[in-house]
């Protein structure tokens, strides 16, 4: 099969499970182009915490961590199995720090509802790595390059975020504010290059605190360029919904489509 490439997904709303929108038709065309993994490692905004686990389940369920939408949202079922033996890989290849396990976490809605859209036959087991809020990124991308190991062994690293995530600013009927296009593309500017010490200090970007209030859907990004041994992007879906959410994706490594 040849390396994995590792894969950041803008996920957005949670309502992108249902809808046939350009976003959820994206990821599709990213699962297309990718070789079919033997098994997935999520990192997801939405495990953001103290300490690093991973989920061992070996039948994880759906988390609906989100409130408000219609109830066919929480009603969507995503039977993937998860890998008690892929946990255990994850565990041995960090040696920067101790990860543990975490039998009874089911999958969030950061990587359910983006897996269902790109590999909807649920016949992928998944795995979510948690993300330590206490650790520096520079922590963070050692964690991930400790991961990248993985990739030679089928394992799809993905992690699933927003490159600009201002939820108190959303407006669906806005078109994308100028900050945020202008944060979207510096971050994307300094993907291209691999600049890591740019990436690393964001905060310092005039828009970043307005970019993201909260760091939680930045972080993935540190794990994922640590896996990505500084190979280069290319993007998709590059647009910014309600304002304030860029939906930008980012495949790092080989294409087969």
């Amino acid at each position: 099969m040849g390396k994995m490439p590792v894969v950041f997904i803008g996920h957005g709303s949670p309502m992108n499970a249902l809808e046939d929108n350009e976003f959820a038709k994206g990821w599709q065309d990213i699962a297309a182009k990718i070789p079919k993994p033997e098994a997935i490692l999520c990192i997801s905004a939405h495990w953001y915490g103290e300490g690093s686990f991973v989920t061992s389940a070996i039948t994880p369920g759906l988390i609906y961590d989100f409130y408000g939408f219609p109830d066919e949202l929480y009603g969507i079922k995503y039977p993937a199995k998860g890998s008690p033996a892929l946990a255990l890989r994850v565990k041995k290849a960090v040696k920067s720090v101790k990860v543990k396990s975490e039998e009874t976490r089911g999958l969030d809605h950061g990587a359910w509802v983006v897996f269902y859209r790109m590999y909807p036959k649920a016949d992928i087991p998944v795995i979510q790595l948690s993300i330590d809020g206490n650790l520096s990124p520079e922590e963070q991308f050692k964690i991930g390059q400790e991961l990248s190991v993985l990739r030679d062994e089928g394992v799809l690293i993905l992690g699933s975020g927003n490159i600009v995530h201002n939820l108190g600013l959303v407006d669906y009927a806005a078109s994308p504010y100028d900050w945020a296009k202008e944060f979207d593309g510096f971050v994307a500017k300094i993907l291209k290059k691999n600049d890591v010490e740019a990436l690393f200090n964001w905060k310092q970007d005039k828009n970043g605190k307005l970019a993201h209030p909260f760091e939680d859907h930045f972080v993935p990004l540190f794990y994922l360029i640590g896996a990505s041994g500084g190979e280069a992007p290319r993007f998709s879906v590059e647009n910014i919904f309600a304002g304030s959410l860029s939906m930008r994706c980012a495949v790092f490594g080989g294409l087969v489509g």
